[in-house]
């Protein structure tokens, strides 16, 4: 055992020797209430030494760590994504101040039960599962870019389970066959974008940069090759997509190509550009987008039970406040269906991640999992009728 001594507060003192830096010897210093605690910290410290962590950064805050990992992701992802990364760290700010070696997965746990149980400050509403998850995912992140830094040896995110009892963001849903007709049949600006995204599952950044040129509808393709950030309202067009992955060439269906053929005006420029025909920016599209949905509301909406219109369809121009019955639909719905749609048509697995510009498999994945458990159960009904028959 390393030579020891007793210090003024009566404590054991052992030093460790790590290695020279420099020329110079260096040592790292325990401290134990006894000897037999003081062996158990020397081998601790000996049994990590071997395994080549790093013993002098066991000092380094959590904040040192998530500062560094906010650096790497600032180069990798969109601003967008950045800006959530960011906030996700702020939630883990209770651990900031604690040496990231000292941390503990209950911890951890304890960290995500509170925020289970905070109203967030923009909404006024309790975090969402999803959300919660993000925030333990993000804090894996960070410890796992320790390890990979010999500073720590395991990741205390790993356990941690997420509550129960917290509220569910809402699902992202396929449309039905009857608000795929909505689409179909509402001739409105925002049209195209909806056909698009629906039938060839453009993200909204991707389908913002979309220009004519990309479109080549005697191949029936669509050529996905740059994005649309949008940052403080501002959108900026940037070459490749939202991953490495979404660069990728769509094979559109006929249905698709034969709209898009006849598109009224110029096809030049952004395909779903501003009324002036420049780059739309995020008002530009909410306006678009709401006033699309308030068509649909009041051609498709059931306005028979409706109380404040006494059971009648308002006018659009009626300066009374019209009530929004019909779902209301988003861009990731479009995405979502047309997901669904290759996997009824029987695209297999990876040609639909490709399609769809998924960076990762287990995303297709977990979309087609899901489908299935839906549509085995809808097979296995299909039995019991049968059988149900025979029985007659």
């Amino acid at each position: 055992m390393p030579k020891k001594a007793i210090r003024k507060d009566g404590r054991l003192q052992a030093q460790v020797y790590l290695g020279t830096e420099n020329g110079k010897r260096k040592y790292k210093y325990v401290y134990a209430e006894n000897n037999r605690e003081l062996r158990q910290k020397v081998q601790d410290l000996k049994t990590k030494l071997g395994k080549g962590i790093d013993l002098t950064a066991d000092r380094d805050t959590f904040r040192f760590w998530a500062d560094k990992w906010l650096k790497l992701k600032k180069a990798e992802v969109s601003a967008g994504r950045y800006t959530t990364y960011k906030a996700r760290c702020k939630n883990l700010e209770p651990l900031y101040n604690t040496p990231i070696s000292r941390i503990k997965a209950v911890d951890v746990q304890e960290l995500i039960f509170d925020c289970s149980a905070k109203v967030q400050e923009r909404t006024k509403k309790l975090y969402s599962r999803y959300t919660l998850t993000e925030i333990k995912n993000v804090a894996a992140q960070i410890f796992q870019l320790a390890i990979d830094n010999r500073v720590i040896e395991f990741n205390p995110a790993k356990t941690v389970k997420i509550p129960k009892y917290s509220p569910t963001a809402e699902k992202r849903r396929a449309l039905t066959q009857e608000e795929q007709r909505w689409i179909l049949d509402t001739p409105h600006r925002a049209q195209t974008a909806a056909m698009i995204m629906m039938y060839a599952g453009l993200r909204r950044g991707e389908l913002l940069a979309l220009t004519w040129a990309d479109i080549d509808l005697q191949e029936k393709t669509i050529a996905v090759n740059k994005s649309v950030e949008i940052i403080n309202g501002k959108s900026y067009v940037k070459s490749g997509g939202k991953t490495e992955n979404a660069e990728r060439t769509i094979y559109i269906p006929k249905i698709l190509a034969d709209y898009l053929r006849n598109v009224p005006g110029e096809h030049f420029g952004f395909v779903c550009a501003s009324a002036k025909g420049t780059l739309m920016n995020d008002i530009a599209w909410r306006r678009m987008w709401d006033s699309y949905l308030t068509d649909l509301n009041l051609k498709y909406g059931d306005w028979k039970n409706c109380i404040q219109t006494k059971g009648t369809r308002p006018s659009k121009f009626a300066p009374t406040e019209k009530p929004f019955i019909i779902p209301r639909i988003t861009a990731h719905w479009l995405r979502h269906t047309y997901i669904t749609m290759l996997y009824m048509a029987g695209v297999d697995i990876l040609t639909a991640k490709e399609q769809a510009g998924h960076a990762d498999i287990k995303t297709t994945m977990e979309i087609y999992t899901h489908l299935d458990d839906i549509y085995k159960k809808k097979k296995i009904n299909k039995l019991d009728n049968y059988l149900k028959k025979l029985a007659t």
